[in-house]
């Protein structure tokens, strides 16, 4: 199969990433990279040993993919004209500045047959799929998503910059429209929101609490989530999943790594087990990226669609709408 050709828009330090991993990538050729700084451009198409467009029309002419790293603001436009110009996209999150433009995208895509994938990472870190053949039915979520300060990101709300991660996350595990939101938050060093805390009640009984901060002192990224039967841990920073469950005393298919302990009392003895799923090594961004060509090249569903990123956009305006609105009320 013939490898598809495709661009990289924006080479900050993420965009850089994005070069070099596509630039490794055995099923995409990197025709190149673009960015309005073009000593930036030029530095890392020579890093990655690809071509450095002059514009951005000359790049989307002479590929079949893009990867859009730009800032948020820029993402709608990059997104559209690339669109016309009959591309797939690859798009960072979050998907686009308003629910608009990312309702308009969602059209778009959906009208002419082209992929567009949602850069939500977390979907693809090793403890995330470590946790995939279990059979997860999520009652009560928690996440935490500490930083420590950084400039870069600090122009938008903490909730766009780092909580829209778990969000994404969580409705994808839920699988249930949010019937209510709750929410606070404070800006801190910054003059957007530096610290948020979100309550998200599923119609199916799920309830989600996250947390996000960039002011920090140390760094968290974790996610805890608790179901009939189950409790697992999730830690994004190491990669790392931990499961304890109830089995039936006679389940001959359960490999713990641990016996706790039993439940005698009832009808059914049951087992209480410590697992430790196996992790593989991955590296997240170039697996969603390789991901996006598969997408293409089998003309399937990429696995973070622009429904996903838009549904994520929606939850996580929604939480600073009231944010917002509490402190009109307090003021």
């Amino acid at each position: 199969m013939a490898k598809t050709t495709i661009g990289v828009v924006g080479v900050g330090h993420l965009g850089a990433l994005h070069a070099k991993m596509l630039a490794e990538a055995p099923t995409a050729f990197l025709v190149g990279v673009y960015d309005i700084d073009r000593s930036k451009a030029r530095n890392v198409a020579s890093e990655v040993g690809t071509r450095a467009f002059d514009s951005l029309d000359e790049m989307l002419k002479n590929v079949e993919a893009v990867s859009i790293v730009t800032t948020t603001s820029n993402h709608f436009d990059v997104a559209t004209e690339a669109l016309k110009a009959g591309l797939h996209v690859f798009i960072e999150k979050p998907i686009t500045e308003t629910i608009q433009q990312a309702k308009l995208l969602v059209r778009q895509s959906s009208s002419n047959g082209l992929k567009v994938q949602v850069g939500h990472i977390e979907r693809f870190n090793p403890a995330v799929l470590a946790i995939e053949p279990y059979n997860l039915r999520p009652l009560f979520i928690e996440s935490h998503r500490l930083a420590q300060f950084n400039p870069r990101g600090s122009d938008v709300a903490v909730v766009l910059d780092l909580m829209i991660h778990d969000i994404d996350l969580i409705l994808s595990l839920v699988h249930s429209p949010v019937e209510r939101i709750d929410a606070n938050g404070v800006a801190v060093v910054s003059d957007s929101l530096d610290i948020a805390n979100a309550r998200l009640q599923f119609q199916n009984g799920c309830v989600a609490n996250v947390t996000a901060s960039r002011i920090s002192q140390n760094k968290m990224r974790k996610m805890r989530m608790f179901q009939q039967d189950a409790y697992i841990s999730l830690d994004f920073a190491q990669g790392l999943a931990e499961v304890f469950r109830l089995l039936d005393a006679d389940d001959k298919s359960a490999k713990p790594t641990m016996m706790l302990g039993k439940i005698e009392q009832g009808k059914r003895k049951r087992l209480i087990v410590y697992e430790q799923p196996e992790v593989k090594e991955v590296n997240s961004l170039k697996y969603e990226l390789e991901l996006f060509i598969q997408s293409i090249q089998k003309n399937v569903d990429p696995p973070v669609t622009a429904k996903d990123g838009l549904q994520a956009l929606e939850v996580a305006e929604e939480i600073l709408k009231k944010i917002a609105s509490q402190k009109i009320t307090l003021g």
